[in-house]
């Protein structure tokens, strides 16, 4: 049996990939500090082959049994976490991807960095290639997790080329699905929220900015096949489906039956107008691609989260 650490794991994409690697036969180590991750997120699991180990890994840490495979998840990932932790976000960045790094060395493991398409800043090529190198502000509310991530894939790369190190880096676009923060800021929980209260759903912006969004369980089938591969540099992985925020407001009006009208407001600081991720290196690298559409990926978020965890409410 293939031992498996995420850390990160009780978060949104953390506990669905401890899910699945449990489902596939791994045992899995999850590593969280709940900064940000929910015990609620992984209080179904009730495996033998599960162990929860409440951790800071910006601080050394160590696991004495063996590892086969480490996902490194841990990061404040929404703009309402990293403006309110930007601290925090620099060091899971840089401290807590070292000492994770050091932890994978020290097993032989195979190492995946869960990075982002925010390293690519607001982009001005479009689609967004792997060998793109960004337009990112460094100094702006939103680098600390820009620059956070940027320096994190350094670092991976440094230690496969130095110390050896089996890693794997995946820039991830925007993903959705069950078990979304209702209130962490992000486009979509923040619409389902609003529309299923009957709220008006605020746009930014004049909505024409576009995004791609892919479905959780998608997303988690790329993580795995990037980690199971023998490729190292950075890949995409994300549905390119591309939709104007306020297509994507209009959908979430009509797929939750709301009564909800549409308002705007003024954009935030470095918000990127466009988002899309060229994903032919996954296509022909891992033979994936997404299978569940938008509209299809919202209908199944209402029906397995439950009005009362999309509205925040609590259990």
């Amino acid at each position: 049996m293939a031992t498996s650490l995420v850390t990160g794991g009780a978060g949104f994409l953390g506990s669905h990939l401890c899910d699945e690697l449990l489902r596939r036969g791994d045992r899995v180590i999850c590593v969280d500090n709940l900064e940000t991750g929910s015990l609620h997120n992984i209080e179904h699991i009730r495996a033998d082959e599960f162990t929860f180990v409440n951790c800071d890994i910006t601080e050394p840490y160590f696991i004495e049994e063996p590892i086969d495979s480490v996902y490194h998840l841990a990061s404040p990932a929404s703009p309402i976490d990293y403006l309110r932790l930007p601290l925090q976000t620099l060091k899971v960045g840089s401290h807590g991807t070292h000492h994770t790094l050091g932890l994978a060395k020290e097993h032989r493991a195979r190492f995946l960095l869960a990075s982002t398409s925010e390293v690519y800043g607001d982009p001005q090529v479009h689609p967004q290639t792997e060998d793109y190198w960004g337009h990112v502000n460094p100094i702006g509310p939103r680098g600390v997790y820009d620059e956070a991530k940027r320096y994190a894939e350094a670092l991976t790369m440094a230690y496969h080329r130095q110390q050896g190190v089996d890693t794997a880096i995946v820039r991830i676009f925007n993903t959705y699905g069950p078990r979304m923060r209702a209130h962490d800021g992000r486009a979509i929980p923040t619409f389902l929220r609003q529309a299923l209260a009957d709220r008006q759903i605020t746009v930014y912006g004049d909505g024409s900015q576009t995004r791609s969004f892919c479905f959780v369980s998608d997303l988690i089938r790329g993580l795995i096949a990037l980690s199971e591969s023998g490729e190292h540099q950075p890949v995409n992985i994300g549905n390119p489906d591309e939709f104007t925020l306020l297509e994507l407001a209009q959908m979430v009006v009509e797929v939750s039956d709301s009564r909800s009208e549409i308002i705007y407001e003024a954009l935030p600081t470095d918000d990127p107008k466009q988002r899309k991720p060229d994903i032919t290196r996954a296509q022909e690298l891992l033979q994936w691609e997404p299978k569940v559409g938008l509209r299809e990926g919202l209908v199944q978020t209402i029906e397995e989260s439950g009005a009362e965890a999309l509205l925040g409410l609590p259990s």
